[in-house]
């Protein structure tokens, strides 16, 4: 039987961050050849991940990188908080948005197992990749994103403006949650809704029809201003709306082109 060397084991451990036990397993197997020995552990990692694959990914990290006109969202799912916490785990999560920001997201795609699983075998969790999105912009157009703790995040897109101004409007974006940018964007379905929800409040006044009319109308219209980005408090400043912002930039009057929440844990 082969002598497996204290040197040997710490040699695969400072490389591939596995524990000893399972480097020892590896150098038996591959009968002391290191070379072996890695494909050995790789194979298991491999093993080990489609047995974990079924766990549930509920915690999980977001990370937003941008390199000239494109931008990756990526999200990593974990089991745990603890696990989105990690320095391997945060690592792995950049490492793929720096792929895909490289190869684009179909060869990172292709090529996620072979950099996640490493890592699973390594943490003892389930990691999955949740989900990466490309924004590409053009012409004056800005791209401004805000993280928070790695959980939320918010991409706004805008027709111009200062990065100060974007992010701005990010962090209002990632505080208020807004569900539109303007009132024209408010679908059919959701004024129905709205409506129908008020007048039942609305009938049991005892005010007369004119009256009930006005309260049924103004429910609505603060139920939407709430929802409605430009439409909304600045955080900021009390005084001005986020439409009033934009309007009177320095360099506006500026459009917000698309915006969009993300969020995990």
């Amino acid at each position: 039987m082969t002598t497996i060397t204290t040197e040997q084991i710490k040699e695969l451990r400072d490389e591939t961050g596995i524990s000893v036990m399972q480097i020892k397993k590896a150098l038996e197997e591959a009968e002391g050849d290191r070379e072996k020995a890695l494909m050995v552990l790789k194979k298991k990692s491999g093993v080990d991940a489609s047995k974990r694959s079924e766990r549930s990914t509920k915690e999980g990290l977001i990370v937003i990188k941008t390199e000239g006109e494109k931008t990756i969202v990526l999200t990593l799912g974990s089991e745990t908080d603890f696990v989105s916490k990690n320095d391997d785990f945060i690592a792995l999560a950049h490492s793929l948005t720096d792929t895909a920001l490289a190869d684009g997201i179909d060869a990172m795609r292709e090529h996620a197992p072979d950099i996640i699983n490493p890592v699973i075998q390594k943490i003892g969790e389930n990691i999955q990749l949740i989900d990466v999105e490309i924004y590409t912009t053009s012409g004056d157009d800005q791209l401004n994103s805000y993280v928070h703790s790695g959980k939320y995040a918010v991409v706004v897109v805008l027709s111009g403006g200062t990065p100060e101004i974007g992010k701005d409007v990010a962090m209002h974006i990632a505080a208020m949650k807004p569900e539109y940018i303007r009132r024209e964007d408010i679908d059919e379905k959701s004024k129905t809704m709205a409506e129908e929800m008020f007048q039942k409040e609305v009938d049991e006044s005892d005010k007369p029809a004119e009256i009930k009319e006005k309260m049924l109308q103004g429910k609505i219209d603060s139920y939407f201003k709430e929802r409605t980005l430009l439409d909304q408090t600045f955080i900021k400043n009390g005084d001005q709306t986020v439409g009033q912002l934009l309007e009177h930039a320095a360099d506006g009057p500026l459009t917000i082109k698309d915006f969009k929440i993300y969020s995990i844990g």
